[in-house]
């Protein structure tokens, strides 16, 4: 949980620099951030977090 909680913030504060910085517009990061919601829903949700998981898992043996 709290590797998904740091993501999350990462992801969040990626995206507040990029509509900041005009690169994205704040309509359609917004859109992004709503189809993550939806997304989150779905019976898609489980593969995404295990592949997360694994990506971290990964990540940290390196």
């Amino acid at each position: 949980m709290a590797v998904s909680l740091s993501v999350v913030v990462l992801v969040g504060i990626v995206v507040v620099v990029l509509v900041k910085l005009g690169h994205v517009r704040t309509w359609p990061a917004a859109v992004c951030a709503l189809f993550g919601f939806l997304l989150a829903s779905t019976g898609l949700a489980p593969v995404i977090t295990s592949a997360l998981g694994s990506l971290t898992g990964w990540i940290s043996t390196l």
